[in-house]
């Protein structure tokens, strides 16, 4: 079948798009390449899927999603049995600063995006949400039956607003979708916006990195391959249009998973194994708990673990270490 994988280029979205090539599908992957994050990077993600060995099975546009027209008429001749919408506008901090980078892609491109899916009568939906929906809940570990009504972020608010526009269409459309709440990714091909990525790059230059909150912060690090397996499980597998409720609550075709490590490691376990895999010690600069943030993460799996069989099997101290080889091996290019 045909999958349209948005946000390609990315860094979740170059991985599963490799996978699905892998078991035979056909994807079609469309990513707007703008430089939150370095075109460069993007570019050579694309080249490692385009020069696979599946490669001549992946046709990319390079197009915004949050431009409806420009959407319809690159697609307009292709056939679409499924969607894998992880393309958006990342990152809480940048929300603070780049307010409406968040409104065009993440509202107004989730909304295209599902006229897409309706339009095409897609089998499925599955889509990005984000465990920063949680905002500050004390109620650890975080259970998709929680209350998420108090975002700290305009990204966590773009994200819960997603998953309103997802339910009103389930209902509307009876649309199968699932939502899935990201916790920290980390792994190859990864995000220079993000912490294990950062705090690499400066420990191996000899460069200081800022901790915040004395490294007191708890994160659920969740390896790459671990999340591909639990996108893939949840593609496979629509919710039903049964009247039964689903996870999240939704008495639609719609569900509402976690997708994380099911572990929520302190911040310093995180830089000492980083430290260990490069070889060398952090030069600390401590800063306070920024804007947004939120002091800790800890995904309750027990929903898709129950429905999809969806187990992490990497810990960070195996996972770090493969992360750290690789980014050797790509600055050493």
């Amino acid at each position: 079948m045909t999958i349209l994988v948005t946000g390609a280029a990315g860094f979740i979205g170059s991985h599963v798009s490799r996978r699905l090539l892998a078991r035979g599908e056909s994807v079609v992957g469309i990513d707007n390449l703008n430089d939150y994050n370095p075109v460069a990077l993007k570019r050579d993600r694309l080249a490692a899927i385009a020069n696979g060995a599946a490669g001549a099975r992946f046709v990319f546009h390079a197009l915004d999603f949050s431009d409806h027209e420009a959407l319809s008429a690159a697609l307009a001749t292709t056939d679409i049995d499924r969607i894998v919408h992880l393309g958006a506008q990342a990152g809480v901090r940048y929300s603070i600063t780049n307010p409406r980078a968040y409104a065009a892609s993440n509202l107004t491109g989730h909304l295209n995006i599902l006229e897409l899916a309706r339009e095409r009568q897609a089998a499925h939906l599955v889509y990005a949400s984000s465990s920063s929906v949680y905002g500050t809940s004390p109620d650890l570990p975080f259970s998709v039956e929680q209350r998420v009504d108090f975002p700290i972020s305009l990204y966590a608010a773009t994200k819960k607003a997603d998953e309103l526009m997802s339910e009103a269409y389930a209902h509307l459309y009876r649309l199968p979708q699932t939502g899935l709440r990201f916790f920290t990714v980390y792994g190859p091909w990864g995000r220079p916006d993000m912490a294990v990525w950062g705090f690499t790059a400066k420990i191996l230059a000899g460069e200081p990195i800022e901790v915040f909150n004395g490294g007191r912060m708890r994160r659920d690090f969740t390896f790459i391959d671990d999340i591909v397996d639990g996108i893939v499980a949840t593609l496979d597998h629509p919710p039903a249009d049964d009247g039964a409720v689903k996870p999240g609550g939704s008495l639609g075709p719609h569900a509402l998973y976690n997708i994380g490590n099911n572990r929520a490691e302190e911040l310093e376990k995180l830089i000492a194994l980083i430290e260990q895999a490069c070889g060398r010690q952090a030069v600390r600069i401590d800063k306070p708990m920024q804007p947004g943030d939120v002091p800790a993460t800890y995904a309750d799996i027990s929903a898709i673990e129950r429905d999809l069989g969806f187990r992490p099997s990497t810990p960070i101290d195996v996972g770090i270490p493969i992360w750290v080889d690789w980014y050797r091996d790509y600055i050493a290019r």
